[in-house]
Order: structure tokens, then sequence, then C-alpha cells
């Protein structure tokens, strides 16, 4: 497979535009255990286009958006530069480039599963403070409806390493294994509505859609097209998600 680095660099566009952000009730999640106080730094690992850190800049925490690739972090830049608090790095989960014992809580949103898990645990314990805590987060597709369980069919038909890639998800014992005793989970239902040009771009914002050229890329489109036609409700459909967390102080 392609250095994890790597693959999305042609996809951040498309990123930008149509994944889904992360709920509030994170953060209402984290303060009730105690993990987020106000003053909270936080370090957003593999940080993307910055979703996940949007969420805690919008309640005014300081975010170390650590992200490896050019590409992505750019984009990130374009969404948050003007956001008070928001840190664009250049770094990777193995090696953030952040002091030792800055941060109070290091957090992850779908990207957990590309690092060197060991060599990531150990850079997460070096640049937490003190009774500081890990959250990982991702936003799991919701396949409870008809359109959303077509849709992975669809995924599945057309992409190009699916399997591959999903092969790299963390089984829940190996994400308990992260966390000392007192660690909790949670899930938040939420949605976005897309019209066709959206649910195209939300398409192809994954590493292993057939990207242009590819000999699959114009039939995978022809059967999304299909597939919104026979589900749309005014133009739209519903892209269902289940929102997760896994949070705690690290073991050891």
């Amino acid at each position: 497979m392609q250095d994890a680095t790597g693959r999305f660099s042609t996809r951040a566009e498309h990123y930008l535009k149509a994944r889904p952000g992360y709920p509030s009730a994170i953060l209402e999640a984290l303060r009730e255990a105690s993990m987020l106080l106000d003053h909270s730094v936080i370090a957003d690992i593999g940080s993307g286009t910055g979703l996940l850190s949007e969420l805690f800049l919008r309640a005014g925490h300081n975010v170390m958006a650590v992200e490896p690739n050019a590409a992505m972090r750019r984009a990130g830049e374009q969404r948050l530069a003007d956001r008070v608090g928001f840190h664009s790095i250049d770094g990777r989960a193995e090696a953030t480039t952040l002091p030792d014992a800055s941060v109070d809580l290091v957090t992850v949103g779908t990207a957990f599963h590309w690092f060197d898990r060991d060599a990531a645990q150990k850079e997460f314990r070096r640049i937490l403070r003190p009774n500081g805590h890990l959250m990982v987060a991702w936003n799991q597709r919701d396949q409870s409806s008809a359109f959303m369980r077509d849709y992975e069919r669809l995924v599945e038909r057309y992409a190009t390493d699916y399997r591959a890639a999903r092969h790299r998800d963390i089984e829940e014992q190996a994400l308990i294994a992260l966390f000392a005793p007192g660690w909790i989970t949670r899930s938040f239902a939420h949605a976005q509505a897309f019209d066709f040009d959206s649910l195209a771009d939300r398409l192809l914002s994954s590493s292993y859609a057939p990207q242009a050229g590819h000999p699959d890329h114009v039939p995978m489109l022809s059967a999304l097209k299909t597939l919104f036609d026979a589900y749309a409700r005014d133009g739209h459909v519903r892209f269902e998600y289940l929102a997760l967390i896994y949070a705690g102080q690290m073991t050891g």
C-alpha cells in the first residue's frame, strides 16, 4: 500500500468540500469526564483539513494541528487560518516536533490506523503533560438506512484497495489497550445532506476511490448517479454517521 502520508495528496479538495466535522457533544463528554478544561491545549495529530481541530478551536482552545501531508495541511490552513489559537505544524504522529510535556489532550480523528502505533504512543506520552489524556475519534458510516447500505456496496464494488484499507481498522480491544482504567467511549449520531456533486466529492475524498484516468472512475460515478437518483428527496440524500470516541489517560 502507498505510504499513508501521501494517500490523500490528490484528494484534499474533495476532503475539504465533503468530509464531515465532529459534533459538539464530544466536547461535553470530555468535560463531563474531566478530560477537557477551559485552559486545555490540544495536539491534533494527523489533523488533515482541520475537521477535528475546528471543534476545539470553536470552543476557544489552542490547537497544535500536526499534519505530514503538505496538500492536506494547506487545506487545513485555508480552512482555519483566521481562527485564534490555530497552529499548523509539519510533523508526524511518530515525530510531532512539539516540546516535551506541552499539551493536555492529544486527539486523533480518522487517522490512528495509519500510524506506527508503538512509535506514536511513545511520542504521545512524551508531549502530554502529567495527567494528560488521549482521544481517538472517527466518523463511521452508519449503515442503518437502505441508502447507506447501497452506498457501501458501491464502494466495495469499485474501490481499488478498500478491503486492504479496512484491514487496518483498529479493533476495539486494541483501542482499549491504549488506555488506563477510567477510559470512556461514546457515540453520537449526525448526518450531512448532499446534492449529487457533493456526494461525488464525498466518494472521491476516500483514498480507495478510483481517480480520473482509472478505468473504473467513470463507471463508478455513473453508478453513484443511479444510486443518488433512486434515493434523493428534494435534490438531496442523507449521509449518516456515528461519531465514535475513545478517551482517557494512556497506559504506561
